[in-house]
Order: structure tokens, then C-alpha cells, then sequence
């Protein structure tokens, strides 16, 4: 089936009139715009080349320079006349376009239509020459006839699923056929425009294509926990009023999930680079715990009540509260780095599982921290820094309440700002995943796999770190402080879609899990859920994210 679909050819860019075009912008732009082009490539190249000697370079990128000019000059010139030709090309190429794109549609609609029926046709001569040859066979024997009949139906099954497969291979092909008409479309358009993409065109583009792999059950597989968690708060906003507990979906909630949000977000942001590693860190509540003790301590106005490790309590009034927040941020950064670089260490040269050597770590900094303070709260930081940092500010009166901004909100997007753009834009990220989907393979490309792995660790704690000292603004901190939290950030990266088996992920997916896991708890409080039974829609959330991951990542292998 798929040797008898015709390839597509390129109309668009075989058409005369649209190769006159470009062959006429082609020479106009050819000592204007082409040559600018040209000669900065060679002024770069000319800086970086070290055959040349200093002299040298001087000469060739001055000399560069004033060609430089000169070819501005003409691109100046003939700048009217190149937009009005490439307008009026991309003109005429929309206009064929059109017929182009609906005819190759109409006949690839019509090859899978026929790939169908033909599939159907195969199905039933499979079906009747298996019913065939049994009836065919002369065996007496029970058991002997049993096996036949085994061996006939397993060719059966093997004959249906080559047939359907080549049928689905069929279709895909045809499918990308369609798509490939829009795409020269574009590419002619972008070649006349010299490489200007459009925002329109790539929107339509990105459409098509979404539309032609679209399969339901790839789709569902991909969202169905997403679609499963809409409908659920969909549920808990229309029960909520019927319950007499008021509206659920307002302004002032929806602040105060993101406000919960707020400091989990760092914790989240930190895991989930351990995770893309393939790893994961348990850490986590025990690094909350130590930073968060650390800011209250130093925050704490007045002599402390906490008498860390047996010394008189400390009273660090006399410090201004400015340079003391500068501190307090700094040592439960360093801290929580520390103690990040420890378990990486062992991680990154020992390769001893992130498992193993973060639940170390967690037990040490547990241990310290209840030793160090007999369990004791730090007491309640200074009240005037408190609202600066964690207070709230006014909005207004909306249906007769005040609406209030939670400040923790906005160091929360800075991080996810400075999270994405670490994943997203450094060779730092790309190498995150890489060494997260092989690292062998990583390693023989010329990636340091201990460098990243301790990076990312570093990482982790500068997250931690900033969010332990946030946390001390939300509640008087001890050493029970942040405990469970590890779960928590654990399962809303995989809940987000950061798979535990490395390389697959985005720091979009950590951010919506965290709401997600907040809103839901959330919600379940809002409508009186007993606090225990929480645990169960949290556990079951986690296992569908995990089932689901492994499925996925099962069918890709």
C-alpha cells in the first residue's frame, strides 16, 4: 500500500512565475542584503580564525567594513523596490497556493480512503483463509489438531497486525502529504520575504500539523490525567455551593492557592532537574526545615527562644534588619547548597542511586536540626519585614471583599522565569538533557556527566535555599518544617511530566504540577474533606502520573 502513494511534488516552487521571482530578488538583493549577510559571516569568521595574525585581521575586517557600507548603501536603494516585489510574489504564491493545497488534500483523502477499504478487503481474506485451513485439516488427534489450530490462528493474528500496520503507515504518509503542501507554501513564502517568517503562518502551520498526527489515543495517553483533574475541579465548583461553603472559584481563593503555591514552586523548580537526571531527591523537607530555622533565628526580633546546640540564645538586634534578611537569604542558600553538593558528590563520582544519597542526606540534617534546637519553633520573625516580604497588598473592594495580592507571588514567577531560561536557553539545559536521556552517550560527545550532575545539585539548593527562607514567612519554623514536602514536589514534576526515566520534560510541566497538587488540596479542604483522606487522591493521582509515564515510555521503546 504505502509504494502506491505519489509523492507530492513541489508546485509551488516549480511554478515559472514564482522561480521569475525569485530569481529577480535573488539579483537584487544579491549586492545589497545577500552581501551584508555575507560579509558579517566572514568578519566573525575572520575574528575567530587563528591562522591569521593581528595585522592581518585588522586589514580583512577593515576592509570587510567598508564593503560592509557600501552594501547597506545599495540594500538602501533597492530596499522599495525588493518589498514591492516580494509582496507581490508572495501574492501571487498565496493565490496558487490555495488550489494546490486543496487538490493534493482531495486526491491524499482519497489514497486513504482506499487504503481503508482495501485494509477491509485484507481483513476478510485473512479471516476467511484462517476459517479455511481449519477446516481444511485432516487431524485426529485432539491435541495434535489443538496446536494446528493455535499455529493457524498466531499467523492469522501476525497477517492482521502486518496488514493494519502497513495500512497505518499508509495513512500517515498520505496524511504527511497534505501537510508538506502547506509547508512548501511557507518555505516559498519565507524564501521570497529572505528568511522572514510570519507569526500567522507559523500559527497555521503548527495547526496543521498538530491535526494531521492527531490520534485520540495519543492524545488521551498524553492528557487523560489533566482532562481527569479539569473535571474534577469543574465537580468541586459546582458542589461547593450546594453544600452551603460558597463559591469556590473566586478571586480571592484562586490568590490563596497561588500564594500556597508560592514557596513549593522552589522546591518543585529544584526536584525536578534531579528528576530529569533520572534521579530524584528526598531531601527536600529536611532542606526547608534548615533554611527556614535559619531565617527565623536571624529574623526573630528580640533574644531567641531556641538555645541552638546548648549556647545562651542569641539576640542579633543590634544588626539592621536590612543586612540581617541579606544574611538570613544567603546562609540558608549556602546551606542548602552545602548540603545538595553532599549528596551530589556521592551521586556524581560514586554513582550511588540520588535515592540513597539524598535520604542520607535527609537524615543528617534531620538529626542536626532536632538536636540543635530540642524541636523548639524559632518564634515569629519581626512583623514589619514579615508584611514586607510576605504580606499582602491591597487591590481594591470586589462584591463587597477586599482583594488582596499576596507579595510570595512574585519571587514564585521570577524563579519559574529563571528556571525555564536556564532549561530552555543555556548549553547547560541542553546538556541536563542529554546526560538525563543517555548519559553514556552524553559522556562520548564531550558533556562532563559529573559536572552537570553537580550542577544540577548546586542548582536544587539554590532553589531550596531561596524557598526554606520564603517558607519563614509563612509560619513559625522548626525543625518539623516542611515535612511531606518532598512528596509533594516529587509528584507534581511527574504529575507536570518530568518522566523518572531522564531526558523527558519541561519546566511548564513542574509549574502547572504544582498548582495542580496545591488546588487540589485545596479544593479538598474547601469542601471539608478529612485531612487523612486527602492522602488517598494524592496517592492515586501519583500512581496514574507514574502508570501513565511508564506506558509512554514503554510504547517508545
Amino acid at each position: 500500500m504505502a509504494n502506491e502513494i505519489k509523492n507530492t511534488p513541489a508546485a509551488i516552487g516549480e511554478d515559472r512565475k514564482v522561480q521569475d521571482y525569485l530569481v529577480r530578488l535573488a539579483s537584487l538583493r544579491s549586492t545589497g542584503v545577500t552581501r551584508i549577510s555575507e560579509l558579517k559571516q566572514q568578519i566573525t569568521a575572520t575574528k575567530k580564525s587563528k591562522m591569521l595574525s593581528s595585522e592581518t585581521k585588522s586589514k580583512m575586517i577593515d576592509d570587510c567594513k567598508k564593503q560592509l557600507e557600501a552594501a547597506k548603501s545599495d540594500a538602501a536603494a533597492h530596499k522599495s523596490e525588493i518589498d514591492a516585489l516580494a509582496k507581490e510574489a508572495v501574492s501571487y504564491v498565496n493565490s496558487i497556493a490555495t488550489k494546490v493545497e486543496k487538490a493534493v488534500e482531495e486526491e491524499e483523502n482519497a489514497n486513504i480512503a482506499r487504503f481503508k477499504d482495501d485494509y477491509k478487503k485484507k481483513v476478510n481474506e485473512i479471516n476467511a483463509e484462517t476459517e479455511r485451513r481449519i477446516a481444511a485439516l485432516d487431524i485426529s488427534d485432539p491435541k495434535e489438531r489443538k496446536a494446528e489450530v493455535d499455529t493457524i490462528k498466531y499467523e492469522k493474528k501476525s497477517a492482521l497486525f502486518d496488514a493494519k500496520s502497513q495500512m497505518t503507515t499508509a495513512c500517515d504518509r498520505a496524511k504527511a502529504n497534505k501537510n508538506q503542501a502547506y509547508v512548501d507554501h511557507v518555505q516559498t513564502n519565507r524564501s521570497l520575504r529572505n528568511g522572514k517568517t510570519k507569526f500567522s503562518e507559523d500559527m497555521k502551520l503548527k495547526w496543521k500539523d498538530y491535526i494531521n498526527r492527531f490520534k485520540l489515543s495519543t492524545f488521551f495517553l498524553n492528557n487523560g490525567l489533566y482532562i481527569a483533574v479539569i473535571i474534577f475541579f469543574i465537580v468541586c465548583v459546582v458542589v461547593a455551593p450546594l453544600q452551603g461553603r460558597g463559591t469556590l472559584f473566586s478571586l480571592p481563593n484562586i490568590l490563596t492557592i497561588l500564594e500556597q503555591c508560592s514557596t513549593r514552586m522552589f522546591y518543585a523548580l529544584g526536584v525536578a532537574g534531579l528528576i530529569l537526571l533520572a534521579g530524584t531527591d528526598l531531601s527536600v523537607g529536611r532542606m526547608v526545615a534548615l533554611g527556614s530555622v535559619t531565617t527565623g533565628l536571624l529574623l526573630h526580633r528580640g533574644t531567641n527562644i531556641v538555645s541552638l546546640f546548648g549556647m545562651e540564645p542569641w539576640n542579633f538586634d543590634a544588626i539592621p534588619m536590612g543586612l540581617r534578611v541579606v544574611i538570613a537569604l544567603c546562609l540558608s542558600i549556602i546551606f542548602c547548597v552545602a548540603f545538595a553538593c553532599f549528596s551530589g558528590v556521592f551521586t556524581a563520582k560514586l554513582k550511588i542511586h540520588p535515592f540513597i544519597s539524598t535520604m542520607s542526606t535527609q537524615l543528617i540534617i534531620y538529626g542536626l536540626l532536632f538536636f540543635g534546637t530540642s524541636g523548639t519553633p524559632t518564634g515569629s520573625i519581626d512583623s514589619g519585614i514579615r508584611d514586607l516580604i510576605g504580606g499582602r497588598w491591597t487591590l481594591g473592594v470586589v462584591g463587597g471583599q477586599i482583594i488582596t495580592f499576596p507579595k510570595l507571588i512574585i519571587p514564585a514567577v521570577i524563579a519559574c522565569v529563571v528556571a525555564w531560561f536556564i532549561w530552555n536557553k543555556t548549553t547547560f539545559g541542553k546538556n541536563m538533557y542529554a546526560v538525563g536521556g543517555n548519559s553514556e552517550a552524553a559522556a562520548v560527545s564531550g558533556i562532563s556527566v559529573f559536572a552537570v550532575t553537580m550542577g544540577v545539585f548546586i542548582m536544587a539548593g539554590i532553589f531550596y535555599g531561596c524557598g526554606a527562607f520564603l517558607e519563614a514567612f509563612r509560619a513559625n519554623a522548626s525543625a518539623g518544617t516542611g515535612q511531606g514536602y518532598e512528596t509533594d514536589a516529587i509528584a507534581a514534576c511527574v504529575v507536570g511530566g518530568i518522566s523518572f526515566n531522564g531526558g523527558i520534560g519541561k519546566i511548564s510541566g513542574a509549574i502547572i504540577g504544582v498548582i495542580i497538587f496545591t488546588g487540589l488540596t485545596y479544593c479538598l479542604t474547601f469542601l471539608g474533606i478529612d485531612t487523612n483522606l486527602q492522602f488517598v487522591f494524592k496517592g492515586a493521582i501519583i500512581i496514574a502520573s507514574v502508570a501513565l509515564d511508564s506506558v509512554k515510555y514503554l510504547k517508545k521503546k
